[in-house]
């Protein structure tokens, strides 16, 4: 580390005790793409005043932890089903923890497009750890649908399309000569429906002709405030790899600190890296969907932990739909331990389920939190303020799987900060500030 940044992360950091809870009112910060050329989209949180359908039913920290310790499972148990199946998972393991009916809550935020001629408004869940897109087309309760039949530019793909083919372990086989797809929920229900294509309307002057995603039709309950899932993975049906020829490949994304306050989400990079820092791209052959860095150490308040190289060697995926960060036990253990250290001022407070480093901030307007960085290889990224603290507690926790699967840096410790993954340079960025 220079010694500029020693210097700056020596200044300890204060947080109002207010934001970390929900606000009423959207404040609409000012929020600066860096991409100028590529398509731009509002980002919100999914519950809050910012959301383009505010909830009324947000989910309390214990539920909301409750279902990121099942996506964090979900995630790292991909890595070992593409080693051959280890560790004795059964097949449900393998799937995606819960279905968007009930409690997918650990995917946060949302972005509003339009689907179909005329346009149909959407308010699409996005996740970096999907592929397929999809949205709502008959059901039984609530939000806006999308009906195929009633747009002039949709077209189901034939069983015999290479678009249905590509669909591999999605494909769901035939209907009425029309290409199914299937996405599975581990308590045994299925997100299922024809796969077709239609126009995508980005922004008033950005669409995307025949896009690709799921027409769900089931009877099941529909979320409170969504009407399907942007897929942003790595695999050949994300809107990201759809639309590289014409945006590049790569896309950036901003979370913003709290839910009364935007993000965004531009796909393609003008300028490439310019003004981030940079490391390079990890990708996985096992599990196309994710992209990764390599953590190297952690410091606290300026000082490295010294955590061993080897302790990182699975490397970490980067998840926006994961909400805690993820390390490997050694890794947490000295964070943890550190950061109690200066800490001391502040009455400790017992777990909060996965989380165990907590504290008592009863009758406090503000608390002083020490930085933390996370060290990458060939980039320092000194987390905002925000990313450091949820529900009073240290936003991070240990792994809980085998040696042999990366651990996972979550949507909190992105807050502020557009993060760039540039698929076609293998580069991973960051630029902080940026919301």
């Amino acid at each position: 580390m220079s010694s500029v940044t020693q210097i700056l992360l020596l200044l300890l950091l204060t947080l109002a005790v207010g934001s970390l809870k929900a606000e009423a009112v959207c404040g609409q910060p000012q929020v600066s793409p860096s991409s100028s050329n590529g398509a731009t989209a509002r980002l919100s949180h999914r519950y809050g005043p910012c959301s383009p359908a505010p909830s009324t039913e947000e989910p309390t920290i214990t539920e909301l932890l409750r279902s990121d310790q099942l996506r964090a499972n979900y995630v790292q148990r991909k890595f070992s089903a593409g080693n051959n199946g280890a560790n004795g998972l059964q097949p449900s393991d393998l799937t995606v923890p819960t279905t968007l009916g009930s409690a997918l809550d650990t995917l946060q935020y949302v972005i509003t497009v339009g689907i179909g001629s005329p346009v149909v408004t959407q308010t699409m869940i996005v996740d970096t750890g999907s592929d397929v897109s999809w949205v709502y087309c008959r059901s039984s309760a609530g939000s806006t649908l999308f009906d195929p039949s009633k747009s002039t530019t949709y077209a189901p793909f034939s069983c015999s399309a290479a678009e249905c083919a590509q669909l591999g372990t999605r494909g769901n086989g035939c209907s009425n000569s029309e290409c199914q797809y299937v996405v599975e929920y581990v308590e045994g229900s299925n997100n299922t429906g024809t796969y077709g294509a239609d126009t995508l309307t980005l922004t008033d002057s950005e669409t995307v002709d025949n896009f690709q995603f799921g027409c769900r039709q089931d009877e099941g309950v529909m979320p409170d405030t969504t009407d399907g899932l942007m897929g942003l993975g790595g695999g050949a049906q994300s809107l990201v790899s759809q639309t590289a020829a014409t945006y590049g490949e790569a896309f950036s994304y901003c979370f913003p600190p709290t839910n009364n306050s935007t993000g965004f989400l531009t796909l393609g990079a003008e300028d490439g890296t310019s003004g981030f820092v940079s490391t390079p791209m990890v990708r996985f052959a096992n599990v196309p969907t994710f992209y990764g860095v390599l953590l190297q150490d952690i410091a606290v308040e300026g000082t490295l932990l010294g955590i061993p190289p080897s302790v990182f060697s699975d490397r970490s995926v980067m998840n926006s739909g994961t909400i805690i960060s993820r390390l490997p036990p050694v890794a947490y253990a000295a964070l943890s331990a550190a950061f109690k250290a200066h800490m001391t001022r502040y009455t400790p407070a017992p777990p909060r389920s996965i989380l165990d480093t907590c504290f008592d901030f009863t009758g406090l307007d503000s608390v002083t939190v020490p930085s933390i960085s996370l060290v990458f290889e060939g980039a320092v990224v000194d987390l905002d303020v925000n990313g450091i603290l949820i529900a009073s507690c240290l936003a991070f926790a240990a792994t809980t799987t085998p040696d042999g699967v990366p651990s996972i840096i979550g949507n909190v410790q992105q807050r502020t900060f557009e993060v760039l993954l540039d698929v076609g340079q293998s580069v991973v960025g960051f630029r902080s500030g940026a919301c």
